[in-house]
């Protein structure tokens, strides 16, 4: 840590305020003082003259819960200003465990398959020195050292399979077993976790609904009651209105356990953005509206990024999400020469070509060939940069036989990439600019071979006011901190003020740009080997500072991890205010 002056840049202060010229003193970790044209007193002095001076940004919806434990530099995040994520979302976290192995894997094994993260080094690289989440935090603290600053949800499925073991995917927990998932969303809350995380979305590469979706309205009421003896905390919920279209129905629910409670709730995927999602659209703002009639404080989340795939028979949950778990066989097969097997088998094949028909969903991208673009191959032998309608065309196939030729030609290891869905953008910007909406969602950290998440934001500095100009750099920079510091409860950053946390990001606005995805082939895969992940070049921000430390300078990661696990500003029922830590 060092003190810093930071002079001559145009400070845009995450309250959503008019940005104005000032210089911004750093001293032992927090914001010292904001003016014009302050007098260096001996630190560091850095010129940001052109530059924006702004918060560090919150990550607000990210999967790193496993990834940090074995990519500790959380890449490409320093390189465009992000100074804290928040984990344990959807559900998924890796806290509490059950006592017994089975019900442990079964935890593992959820995480690794819907945020598309390799299952071997969750198994090698995690100490698994806990039970409870409080024991987890303490282990964290001590064995992981990051760039960002993180804060984390405990997940009900996690809760559920604490308490219940590998029952919790198929029956209604019992009274005592919802007295158990109480102390353990009891424990975490006051150990310091935001909140409670869920899942009434998915289900498994078998088909199965994931636990929580097994839970009664008696169980939601017994932890949304532990939930509200600790004021601060949220309730994060991802709704479907991608698959099975269950969300209003889902929305109708929570309205009646949550109407009349002090919890805050932020519904993933409450107001779909997307084109094929606007059938669905009336019925959500409906329930929306009548959740908020009930006196619910309902945050909607949102990505302004729309969904783009890439289809990988190395490790991708799409095809099961597509309601296709025949091409998901390829994808479970032990080695590549089992995959490459699969594919060329013509009894495999007429189930393939029969799923695509008549099992995936027609917005998927198994119906919509002319939407995936054949453009990465392993061996270069191609053909490359057509559509894989083009290429079934072309061979009088089918196209799911066509993409099995084209991968078994081009090598087990290629890619195959959807263009991105149509996105109402007129309602994104909407939800960017209604004050109880959770934006800068990008499940950074998770779908490591399908996206890169992380960097996403820079298109809201980019796209959305450098090129477009539909929003001010007020509203974008007030998207990505202040409002999500304050929906989080992180009540000692977020904002550049006076005694306020040293989490700062200086740019340029027009040196910046949201990099493409390039190959890494550094993530663990369990076997002694590394397989790839996506990242990104960095924005690349001129400075970012963690805490005061700087974690990106000179357009590269500094090497520094002055991250820390950070708690919601809480208020016991006991009336002891907490400040974050």
């Amino acid at each position: 840590m060092e003190d810093m002056l930071i002079r001559n840049g145009t400070v845009v202060d995450g309250t959503g305020a008019p940005a104005f010229a000032a210089d911004v003193r750093v001293c032992d970790g927090r914001i010292a003082e904001v003016g014009p044209n302050l007098e260096a007193r001996g630190e560091r002095v850095v010129d940001a003259s052109g530059c924006y001076v702004t918060p560090g940004f919150i990550e607000s919806h990210t999967h790193y819960d496993g990834t940090m434990w074995w990519q500790p530099d959380l890449d490409p995040l320093p390189g465009y200003g992000a100074t804290t994520m928040i984990l344990g979302n959807c559900g998924f976290s890796t806290a509490p465990l059950h006592r017994y192995m089975p019900a442990q894997k079964q935890m593992i094994g959820i995480f690794s398959f819907f945020e598309d993260i390799p299952e071997g080094p969750f198994l090698q690289k995690l100490p698994w020195d806990w039970n409870t989440w409080s024991e987890y935090r303490a282990s964290v603290e001590r064995n992981v050292k990051v760039p960002l600053n993180y804060a984390a949800y405990v997940g009900h499925i996690a809760i559920r399979l604490a308490a219940m073991g590998v029952e919790a995917w198929d029956r209604e927990a019992t009274p005592e077993e919802i007295a158990r998932m109480c102390e353990l969303l009891d424990d975490a809350l006051a150990a310091g976790a935001l909140g409670m995380s869920d899942n009434l979305h998915d289900h498994d590469g078998q088909d199965r609904p994931v636990p929580t979706l097994k839970a009664n309205d008696a169980e939601f009421a017994a932890l949304f009651d532990v939930m509200e003896r600790y004021p601060n905390s949220c309730y994060q919920v991802i709704v479907d209105t991608f698959m099975r279209m269950t969300g209003p129905a889902d929305l109708e629910r929570l309205a009646g356990l949550l109407g009349g409670r002090k919890i805050r709730v932020q519904i993933a995927g409450a107001v779909p953005t997307l084109e094929f999602q606007k059938g669905i659209l009336p019925a959500m703002q409906e329930s929306l509206r009548k959740m908020r009639e009930a006196d619910v404080d309902v945050w909607p989340g949102f990505a302004h990024v729309s969904p783009t795939n890439v289809l990988s028979i190395t490790k991708s949950l799409i095809f099961a999400q597509s309601n296709d778990f025949v091409w998901h066989e390829v994808v479970l097969a032990d080695d590549h020469a089992e995959k490459a097997r699969l594919l060329a088998d013509p009894e495999w094949r007429a189930r393939a070509r029969e799923s695509w028909d008549t099992k995936a969903w027609d917005h998927s991208p198994l119906k919509n060939p002319q939407e995936l673009h054949l453009i990465d191959s392993e061996n270069g032998a191609g053909p490359l940069n057509m559509t894989l309608k083009e290429y079934a065309e072309s061979l009088g196939l089918h196209r799911s036989d066509a993409m099995a030729d084209w991968i078994l030609e081009n090598g087990t290891r290629s890619t195959v990439h959807m263009a991105p869905f149509p996105k109402d953008e007129a309602l994104t910007i909407e939800l960017m600019r209604d004050p109880k909406t959770v934006g800068n969602i990008s499940d950074a950290g998770a779908h490591l071979q399908m996206l890169c998440g992380g960097g996403e934001n820079a298109l809201l500095l980019t796209q959305y006011v450098r090129d477009e100009g539909s929003l001010s750099i007020e509203e974008a920079v007030h998207v990505m901190t202040g409002k999500l510091a304050g929906h989080f409860n992180l009540a000692d950053r977020g904002v550049i003020a006076p005694g306020k946390r040293a989490d700062v990001a200086v740019f340029n606005l027009d040196e910046i740009a949201r990099q493409e995805m390039e190959k890494a082939n550094d993530v663990p895969d369990g076997r002694g080997g590394t397989t790839w992940r996506f990242t990104r070049k960095p924005m690349p921000t001129r400075l970012t500072l963690v805490n005061g430390v700087p974690t990106f300078e000179n357009g590269a990661y500094t090497g520094a991890k002055p991250g820390e696990f950070l708690s919601p500003a809480i208020a016991p029922s006991d009336g002891l205010a907490v400040a974050a830590e």
